[in-house]
């Protein structure tokens, strides 16, 4: 392990005024999100839109990495180029989803576990060879009746845990990922309460693993009302809680945060990541940032619609909502902002 290349790595993805895009979608989220908007689901229309997102015109200004998806570290642009090596062109660092999705978890209704630990040693060499430097393992944990479960929040973890220490054995810098969903009709509360269980028993079984946390990034939710929650939180309440929950619960020595968007839409994911990098600017022992998928993706997809001629299009609104997330890491990004930059 090469703990200082790690560092460096770690503290380039969390680069100030940049953010990770995760173009990481498995085969079904994909198949799925494009046939909302009209798309067939093929390898090619895969590797289009990819290409597409990867070759917008200055977008490494606002992106620091990119976690791309097994089959698409594999593929190449239509000029030949490994979409790895077309990342790098524009000094963006390539990243890889290495789990192998949540599964029903044995004996423990309505909880999941993920899987992909078997193999994952070679698989992770692989891909460094390949030119990825980073990789991100998901978790999910549900709030529901009766559940979280001990059983469950202790799996997970200990999994996150393994995957980050094999991942540092790699030299590819570990995104650790303890997802509280947002679906439900859970209190702002209860989503506090069970992220700080999930992130308190996360980093005791990082520590237990011997994981560098300095070569580690975090990837959680905002601590935020369920989606059908009868009251809504306001901006300011999701950004302060969620920043007191990270100051119980994770370490000073983790070089950054790059929060996951989770259902949210790509306005509101904005306000709140703008929301605690203003009220907390210069406070916080790590850097607030973004790790979004939909909240990045969603209007270029419809714009695109799988034809090339609105390729040009799609590109403007995919690095105006980069911009404005680059806005936000700063604090600085206003409904004007927004307006004046559309």
């Amino acid at each position: 392990m090469n703990l200082q290349e790690l560092e460096k790595t770690a503290r380039a993805l969390v680069a100030p005024g940049k953010g990770i895009l995760a173009a990481d979608e498995s085969f079904g989220t994909i198949e799925k999100r494009f046939k909302a908007v009209g798309i067939e689901s093929t390898e090619d229309t895969r590797r289009a839109y990819r290409e597409m997102l990867f070759t917008t015109e200055g977008i490494g200004e606002y992106l620091s990495g990119v976690i791309l998806f097994d089959e698409t570290i594999r593929q190449k642009a239509s000029d030949g180029t490994p979409l790895p090596k077309v990342l790098e062109n524009q000094g963006i660092i390539p990243g890889i989803k290495v789990d192998k999705g949540a599964k029903d978890m044995a004996l423990s209704p309505g909880e999941k576990v993920t899987e992909g630990l078997d193999g994952l040693r070679d698989r992770l060499a692989e891909y460094r060879g390949m030119g990825a430097r980073f990789a991100k393992w998901r978790a999910v944990i549900a709030i529901g009746d009766g559940i979280p479960t001990r059983r469950c929040i202790e799996a997970n973890a200990h999994a996150l845990a393994r995957y980050a220490a094999l991942c540092q054995e790699a030299d590819l810098v570990p995104i650790v990922e303890p997802e509280v969903l947002i679906d439900g009709d859970h209190s702002i509360e209860q989503c506090f309460e069970v992220t700080e269980w999930m992130l308190k028993t996360t980093y005791q079984q990082l520590y237990e693993q011997r994981v560098e946390l300095t070569g580690t990034l975090l990837k959680p939710n905002m601590v935020i009302s369920g989606k059908e929650a009868p009251v809504q939180s306001g901006v300011e309440e999701v950004a302060r809680a969620t920043v007191e929950c990270l100051l119980r619960s994770v370490p000073a020595a983790v070089p950054g945060v790059v929060f996951l968007s989770g259902g949210q839409g790509d306005i509101q994911a904005t306000e709140h990541l703008n929301a605690m990098n203003r009220i907390y600017k210069g406070r916080l022992p790590w850097e607030l940032s973004f790790s979004y998928a939909r909240a990045l993706q969603q209007q270029p997809m419809e714009i695109w619609a799988g034809k090339p001629e609105n390729v040009e299009k799609a590109q403007k609104i995919f690095r105006h909502r980069a911009k404005m997330n680059s806005a936000a890491r700063s604090g600085s990004y206003t409904e004007e902002l927004e307006k004046e930059a559309a």
